[in-house]
């Protein structure tokens, strides 16, 4: 007896267990997903395109087997050449476009007869008309907004369905900076149940913040695509970087049938961890739609914690904080990749401009690709995000002003909707430079924009652009009024005098030249009124041909606009160079607004007598990291050092050329006259009467060898992700050769392929797509692109009479 008493009771233990069991299960899996589906789906891969026009291709079965077969992102611009011909002028680079198509076929799985499916695009530039199944779906005009169609109406579950694409880049000038032409963003492919979160529906904000405790607020657009009454949970969970939930909470929600509502929910984090640029830590807004505990649909939004506010006595704060906008204006082309928005290409942009000194960057003048912005927010870089170069009156005959009066709150709301949970985004801009400022009607239409942003978020401000029209300054001040900050163009000298007559003005210089670097950095740090300042530009670019170049006697004189400068196909502003490497302004510049380099030294070009070296308004003279300067011994070379110590003194082959003062009052710089002499030319910082750093110039032999560095030895097999390989010329004894202009040649060999060629030369017009490129300055750039292949890919690169040079990087299983 007393055993089978026993074996009841551990009987009843471990039923009792597996009951306690299951309740927990139950507990903390109280959903499951209805269905095996992704909601976003990568819809890159094995695309067919065709350069020209023909209108049977809509069809489902056109014969498309000739076509090229290629994945995305693509923008067939880049793989022209430039000629002074191309139709896309000075402004567009002299690159190619026109008009092509692209075609996918792909299978839809029989069980998503009850799903809704649609097709996103991140960006297709430009005049985008998409096709399912031969059903024309729409036009988009805008090359610059993300956009989608529903496909469930026209899509044959269970077989083959055929999207096919016309691209329209045919009408020019439509843009004043390289464009690219294509599908050159991701497109995805969405699935979703018909009772689901709206695309863009989800809004996160943090309207109160301390270090104890985050309040955060989430709005979810929730949409009953059927045909009757829905009863339904909204649940949110907040998850830190760690996926450990942060905070949670859940509602009912009745939605009538064909109808959309928003459900507003208001949650707490304790001990938030702050978003900013020196601590980019995020969280995920975690949304799902429960139908008889049954996950319907699930979706995440990244965001961070923090808080923004801009006055005139404290300027931007961040969390609190004054921070001081060191900023600079960033075109959307990746260089030789051309407009293909590759994820590793814009992540490795916000790495360059991170790693110059900026804590800000502008998106000129158009909305960046969400990949940029999923960057910035991970690496921390402050983003005032732009939407139109133009309104109502254009700056070129086939600009956005063709378009402006009927897409202008589509294409606002696709940049806000899509846009506004990203922490890095601190300020939006609705425009830059608009023809008509000055007039009322220009009043007008900024105040109607700034009144649609608010109508979506309210938690940033809203500046544009705006730059002097030949008329009085104080002319654009409604203008400038209808702003929360005032953004001007080349203009910050009158802002003293804008503040007597404005005192509540909070003003941000939008674009400046670069030469201005000290005196635009000495008026943001010493007017809180004045919030920071972006320098025209961070990074050199393709297109607005010649714009910051300088020239010699003899050359096409004057700006950039005032004759054709091929072969000039891109602009040379930028503090970074088309290849990633840092200038010399871009060291100067860190150092005025950073403490992470205190020391650099660089020399000036010396005139070939007896021509002369002529400037354009956005160049600055061509300074090098060079101290091979052959035919010029004995003759005068400035040598100029930036400095944050009290002093510098410089020394040739140890004989102490001089010492000067590098104070604020001598704008952190020294300028040295030296008789040219082969060797080692050394800067040397004083402090205290003790030298304390050293940086040195050192005089390279002939080119002897070539130096590869890659950015990545290993990639992700994924037909996406990207390695830079830095080519440089050295001598035997490993020393950069800065006169180097070598023809190399590329060959790749393995699970990989050769993106694009560079060498930072805007003058070069050698393709971008190929396998040699011309050494400029001693250095060139290849950017090597993984196939879905795993193992070893080996490039090797030659030169006539300099021993050849091989790196190898691996590819491994995404």
């Amino acid at each position: 007896m007393r055993m089978i008493n026993a074996c009841n009771n551990y009987i009843y233990t471990k039923v009792y267990a597996l009951i306690l069991f299951l309740v927990v299960i139950a507990i903390s899996c109280p959903a499951q997903r209805q269905g095996i589906y992704d909601r976003k789906q990568l819809f890159d891969r094995d695309w067919k395109f065709f350069p020209g026009d023909t209108a049977a291709a809509s069809a489902a079965d056109y014969n498309d087997a000739t076509w090229r077969k290629l994945d995305l992102p693509h923008d067939w611009s880049i793989e022209g050449e430039t000629a002074p011909k191309n139709p896309t002028a000075g402004g567009g680079g002299y690159f190619p476009a026109g008009k092509a198509w692209y075609r996918k076929t792909f299978s839809i799985p029989a069980d998503w007869k009850t799903k809704r499916v649609s097709i996103y695009f991140e960006g297709v530039y430009m005049n985008s008309e998409v096709f399912i199944n031969g059903k024309s779906l729409g036009i988009y005009p805008y090359g610059y907004s993300s956009f989608s169609y529903d496909l469930t109406p026209y899509i044959v579950f269970g077989k083959e369905n055929v999207v096919a694409v016309r691209v329209d880049n045919s009408q020019h000038v439509n843009s004043r900076w390289y464009s690219g032409s294509g599908i050159y963003r991701h497109v995805w492919m969405m699935v979703t149940d018909p009772v689901h979160v709206a695309q863009w529906g989800v809004s996160v904000t943090t309207p109160q913040v301390t270090s104890q405790k985050a309040t955060v607020q989430v709005k979810t657009l929730v949409k009953n695509e059927t045909s009757s009454v829905q009863q339904v949970v909204v649940k949110t969970s907040l998850l830190n970087k760690n996926s450990k939930t942060a905070g949670s909470g859940q509602i009912k929600v009745v939605l009538l049938a064909n109808s959309e509502k928003e459900v507003s929910q208001t949650l707490i984090i304790t001990r938030p961890m702050l978003w900013s640029p020196e601590t980019p830590d995020l969280y995920q807004a975690q949304v799902q739609v429960l139908k008889d505990k049954h996950i319907a649909d699930e979706t995440k939004a990244s965001f961070g914690v923090r808080t923004v506010k801009v006055t005139a006595q404290n300027g931007f704060q961040l969390n609190g904080k004054t921070v001081k906008l060191n900023g600079g204006c960033a075109h959307h082309d990746n260089g030789c990749l051309g407009a293909a928005a590759f994820d590793r290409a814009e992540e490795r942009k916000v790495e360059l401009l991170k790693a110059a000194g900026f804590n800000a960057v502008r998106t000129s003048h158009n909305p960046p690709s969400e990949a940029f912005l999923d960057a910035c927010d991970r690496l921390g870089l402050l983003v005032m995000d732009e939407s139109f170069d133009c309104w109502k009156i254009g700056k070129n005959k086939f600009d956005y002003a063709k378009y402006f009066k009927d897409w202008w709150k589509r294409d606002l709301e696709a940049m806000v909707l899509r846009d506004r949970n990203h922490p890095s985004i601190v300020m939006w801009s609705t425009g830059n430079e608009i023809p008509e400022r000055g007039t009322p009607d220009a009043t007008k239409t900024a105040k109607m924009l700034a009144d649609d942003i608010k109508r979506m978020d309210t938690s940033r401000p809203i500046t544009s652009a705006v730059v002097e029209n030949g008329k009085a300054w104080e002319v654009l001040d409604s203008l400038v009024n209808v702003h929360d900050v005032a953004g001007y163009n080349y203009h910050l000298h009158s802002a003293p005098a804008d503040h007597v007559r404005n005192p509540s003005r909070i003003i941000v210089q939008t674009e400046s030249y670069p030469r201005d670097a000290f005196v635009n950095w000495n008026l943001v740090q010493n007017n809180s009124y004045i919030i920071g300042d972006f320098v025209w530009t961070a990074m050199d670019y393709l297109g607005e041909s010649g714009i910051g170049r300088w020239y010699y006697s003899g050359e096409a004189p004057g700006q950039h606009w005032d004759n054709e400068q091929f072969p000039w196909h891109g602009a040379y502003c930028g503090d970074i160079d088309l290849i990633g490497w840092r200038k010399p302004i871009s060291h100067y510049r860190s150092m005025l607004y950073n403490n992470t380099e205190k020391l650099y030294i660089a020399v000036r070009e010396p005139e070939p007598k007896p021509l002369e070296i002529k400037e354009t308004w956005w160049s600055v003279w061509p300074t090098w990291e060079s101290w091979n300067w052959a035919g010029w011994e004995g003759k005068t070379i400035q040598v100029e050092v930036y400095s944050k110590y009290p002093k510098v003194r410089l020394y040739l082959n140890n004989t102490l050329i001089g010492e000067r003062a590098t104070t604020h009052e001598h704008a952190y710089k020294a300028i040295f006259d030296v008789p040219y002499s082969p060797g080692i030319l050394k800067a040397v910082a004083v402090e205290n009467g003790k030298e304390v750093e050293s940086t040195t110039l050192q005089t390279a032999g002939d080119a002897a060898t070539i130096k590869l560095t890659a950015d990545r030895n290993e990639i992700a097999a994924d037909g996406q992700d990207l390695s830079y390989v830095t080519v440089e010329i050295t001598d035997k004894n490993g020393i950069l050769q800065p006169t180097a202009a070598s023809r190399l040649h590329f060959q790749i060999e393995g699970p990989g392929v050769i993106a694009g060629v560079d060498n930072a030369d805007l003058k070069d017009y050698d393709l971008y797509i190929g396998n040699t490129r011309k050494a400029w300055h001693g250095r060139a750039l290849v950017v090597i692109r993984s196939t879905q292949g795993i193992g070893d890919v080996k490039l090797t690169v030659t030169s006539p009479e300099l021993s050849q040079s091989v790196i190898t990087i691996k590819t491994y299983k995404p």
